[in-house]
């Protein structure tokens, strides 16, 4: 009896996720923050991040990986909006069929799509470049813009489009004061799923550009896989760089979709 009571207790089922988060989320982040703030021989030191702000080549890295993961969410949001929308408003068997299409290709690693499109950009003579990248990017990441907006749209209250009409509002009015503030929580969801990975990525620009550019994640992995153990606390710097832009970017982006949220 108090075997079994042991397992059906709540408490005991958390330890397995518990585990998991300490093995595999806390333990690396700390490594990441040890190894930026220490050097190759286990001394404190902020070295690592003067390194950074001194290289002109670094920063201007950053910045411009940081413009690609905005135009690159942008567009995303641009194609994803109006294609959720169709989906969340279509009748019959149009939003499975859209589903399923924008699904698809996700079932193949995205390092093999992202091949494909070099191929593809290759049979028809188009050079690779900052184009071929932002195309890459898009591709890959379109999905994540539109299935949380989807998601969103899908569980709308029709009754409040229903009022509005009724209220004497057009179609353009309905969108912009009802449709589109309900959809904000979607909108900043995918906002979020595709400016973190796109700001950290790195195949996809080596691939698609023929490593003539080079993004943040590129710096990254290069100090982590070809510099050797005396770059793994710059690599590590320039990481927990990313990861604290990528937490500002999160709070306040969350910030916002509450304010949005409040004044519904």
């Amino acid at each position: 009896m108090k075997l079994f009571n042991i397992f059906n207790s709540r408490r005991t089922w958390a330890w397995p996720y518990v585990l998991f988060l300490v093995l595999f989320v806390v333990l690396p982040l700390l490594l990441i923050v040890v190894y930026a703030f220490t050097t190759p021989t286990g001394s404190f030191t902020l070295r690592n991040f003067m390194q950074f702000f001194n290289t002109t080549e670094a920063v201007n890295t950053f910045i411009y990986s940081i413009a690609i993961a905005l135009l690159t969410t942008l567009i995303c949001l641009l194609l994803g909006y109006p294609a959720a929308y169709i989906m969340a408003t279509a009748e019959l068997k149009t939003p499975a069929v859209m589903a399923m299409l924008f699904i698809l290709p996700m079932w193949i690693n995205f390092l093999l799509r992202t091949l494909a499109t070099v191929e593809l950009f290759n049979m028809f003579s188009i050079p690779l470049g900052e184009g071929a990248l932002l195309y890459g990017m898009c591709y890959d990441f379109l999905p994540f813009m539109i299935y949380p907006i989807y998601n969103t749209l899908q569980k709308m209250d029709r009754s409040l489009i229903e009022a509005a009409h009724d209220l004497g509002a057009n179609r353009k009015e309905v969108f912009l004061k009802v449709i589109l503030p309900l959809s904000v929580p979607g909108i900043y969801s995918g906002v979020v799923m595709v400016f973190m990975p796109t700001v950290s990525t790195f195949a996809i620009s080596e691939l698609l550009t023929r490593n003539k550019i080079t993004l943040f994640g590129s710096l990254i992995q290069r100090a982590f896989g070809e510099g050797g153990l005396q770059m793994w606390n710059y690599g590590a710097a320039l990481s927990l760089i990313m990861l604290l832009i990528i937490g500002l970017t999160s709070f306040f982006g969350n910030k916002d979709e509450q304010e949005a949220q409040s004044v519904l």
